[in-house]
């Protein structure tokens, strides 16, 4: 057999989405931003309203006095100008334009108070939406298949919708800010229209160049943004992985320190190379925005002229259009701006609603039958194949476990047993084949209410930041403090909880809010214990025993005939010894079924079972230590006396 020589391209922490590429091919434009605008508007008040209704009626109605307030003042402007320019005696024009200049003076204060009431409600409320919108994509997270964290991809949606959420409170804000300059915009625009009709299209003209300059700038920002999540993901995973307790001990003597940064570094440059590329364009299109409105500006101001010149307008009304003239330039560059801003946003609010609506594309939808705790979970010409993999973690399984009896799932290391036992919970649904409780697939029942007839000790379990009670009970005291005792007691817990300082009130989370540490060994008896705690009629349990000591263990495996009595109980471990007790025992070998059978069957019986037993019993020393070496401290012959 010839070797392959063909050199396979290194593979990257990176992932490449679909909705990336898509947005690349129907990039941002203007058009699309003014038809976008509004929606985004009432998407910002639709998530206010859910939040406090009162107060988005008061932040309407303060925007709406605002406006009217400004056209109010600019009107009055011309009346103070045409008294102050009048003939006579300065004390009498001043006594004339008085009026005028208190109706400016109200109005002015009066508008002040409005936007310190719209900053107070905006204020109070943006957090408030921020964590509304939190909230809806932490449900949609939970009401994943867990599946998806299989799936290329998912994280990188949920980053983009964790983003979406995290800027859901400026869309209130920038939502404001864009509604104030409108209706500024408008007042003013209005009184120009009085004043003469063909200032407002000269200006609207001055403010486009601008307008779409801001456009591209941000469709430039947003794209690389989203570009670059998976890169940030990455950093931030790294991160993780530097700083953790878990991990610390072998990132110094195994010393990845320089290896880890180094990549941290490599990583973080092309993030910055990306962002450098992104400000420089985006620059570049405000240097010709600006360039572009500076010249249409100085048109309008030629055009006002002109009409001053040519009689067409008093030098009252001249004055007024000044004002006009500042005030619809200045609400005209804050609509695009704060439009830009709004639009941009709203993007990364797309990713928030897209991954809510469909939980990226990864949402729990299956039956709504609530089940009763299972007498029999059945498995038929199962097979499951992970997202992306080349083959199928398991085929063709057939095997049935009934409440009452132990099933032991015995194999070596990615033969399968860890995703069979996932496949019996409900936790995957198989790709082929079926999994029925009772006779019901799995995919037909409600899925929350299947996890409550289910108890799982895994593998890698949580270390929950919360009381020992807490961790045992899991926020659902069922049966009071004596169900809580039974089950420590069960899983030998009640040892550990009887030495902590305040028993089961004792917060386990030493290192986030100084609780107490525990070591892996009783951190597992709490975890056997919180599955001993549920009600529940299917209990697997994935090398519940691996950091426990031979007496911890010989007491789990001694009991486990009596939880049987009432569960329908899989056990999945490497520790043939332990599945002596199982009523069957199921052989798997990449992803297939080769023995069944008792333990008693399988010793005896040429197969996979007997050899990984005769290898786990194999104890033979290769250079035995001679009767006369000595190993660490001697003791002296008073001592061995």
């Amino acid at each position: 057999m010839t070797a392959d020589t063909t050199e396979k391209p290194s593979e990257e922490l990176r992932f490449r989405s679909a909705g990336l590429t898509a947005l690349e091919n129907s990039p941002v434009t203007t058009r699309a931003m003014t038809r976008r605008l509004p929606q985004l508007v009432r998407k910002a008040l639709s998530l206010a309203w859910r939040v406090d209704q009162r107060a988005v009626v008061a932040l309407l109605v303060c925007q709406a006095l605002s406006g009217f307030l400004e056209a109010f003042g600019l009107l009055a402007t011309t009346s103070t100008i045409t008294a102050l320019i009048a003939g006579g005696n300065i004390t009498d024009r001043l006594w004339d334009a008085a009026p005028s200049i208190a109706v400016l003076a109200g109005a002015a204060g009066f508008r002040a108070l409005l936007g310190i009431a719209v900053n107070n409600i905006s204020s109070r409320l943006s957090p408030r939406i921020s964590r509304e919108a939190e909230m809806q994509m932490l449900d949609a997270a939970i009401n994943a298949e867990l599946a998806a964290y299989d799936s290329p991809g998912f994280n990188d949606k949920r980053e983009a919708a964790d983003r979406g959420a995290e800027v859901a409170q400026d869309l209130l804000t920038e939502s404001q800010d864009l509604m104030a300059c409108l209706a500024s915009l408008i007042a003013a625009a209005g009184v120009l229209s009085i004043l003469h009709p063909a200032l407002l299209p000269l200006l609207l003209l001055a403010a486009l160049p601008q307008g779409i300059a801001s456009v591209r700038a941000a469709r430039v920002h947003y794209q690389t943004s989203r570009a670059m999540g998976a890169d940030r993901r990455t950093l931030s995973f790294l991160r993780w992985f530097v700083i953790d307790k878990g991990t610390a001990d072998q990132l110094r003597t195994g010393t990845m320190a320089a290896f880890l940064l180094g990549r941290y570094r490599s990583i973080g440059n092309r993030v910055d190379d990306a962002t450098d590329k992104a400000v420089h364009q985006g620059a570049r299109y405000a240097i010709i925005g600006a360039v572009a409105g500076g010249l249409a500006s100085g048109l309008v101001w030629i055009a006002l002229a002109l009409l001053l010149g040519s009689g067409r307008m008093s030098v009252a009304s001249a004055g007024t259009a000044v004002f006009a003239l500042r005030t619809v330039g200045s609400s005209i560059r804050g609509v695009v701006g704060y439009g830009t801003r709004l639009y941009r946003t709203g993007l990364y609010l797309d990713d928030w609603a897209e991954f809510i609506e469909e939980a990226g594309g990864h949402r729990l939808i299956r039956g709504t039958t609530t089940p009763p705790a299972p007498r029999s979970v059945k498995a038929e010409a199962l097979t499951y194949r992970y997202p992306g993999a080349d083959r199928p973690a398991l085929e063709k399984i057939t095997l049935e476990v009934r409440r009452g009896e132990v099933l032991a799932l015995v194999g070596e290391n990615g033969s399968g047993k860890t995703t069979l036992s996932k496949l019996l919970t409900g936790l995957y649904l198989p790709t082929d084949g079926s999994v029925t409780w009772d006779g019901t697939a799995t995919g037909a029942l409600d899925p929350h209410g299947m996890w409550k007839q289910t108890a799982v000790v895994p593998q890698e379990f949580a270390h929950w930041p919360l009381s020992a009670r807490d961790n045992i009970t899991l926020g659902q005291p069922h049966g009071g403090e004596e169900a809580v005792h039974r089950a420590a007691e069960r899983s030998g817990a009640h040892e550990v909880v009887d030495d902590l300082r305040s028993g089961l009130d004792t917060l386990l989370a030493r290192e986030w809010f100084g609780g107490v540490e525990l070591s892996g060994g009783q951190w597992q008896r709490i975890a056997i214990a919180r599955a001993f705690h549920r009600p529940a009629g299917l209990l697997v349990m994935d090398e519940p025993t691996s950091a426990l000591d031979a007496r911890a263990e010989h007491r789990i495996f001694t009991g486990l005939r009596d939880i049987a009595q009432d569960h329908a109980v899989v056990l999945v471990t490497h520790r043939l010894a332990n599945v002596a007790i199982a009523d069957r025992i199921v052989v798997l070998d990449h992803g297939c079924i080769i023995q069944q059978g008792t333990f008693d069957e399988l010793v005896e019986a040429p197969g996979l079972f007997r050899e990984l037993w005769e290898l786990q019993n194999d104890r033979s020393i290769p250079n035995p230590r001679t009767a006369g070496s000595s190993i660490g401290c001697e003791m002296s012959a008073e001592d061995a006396q």
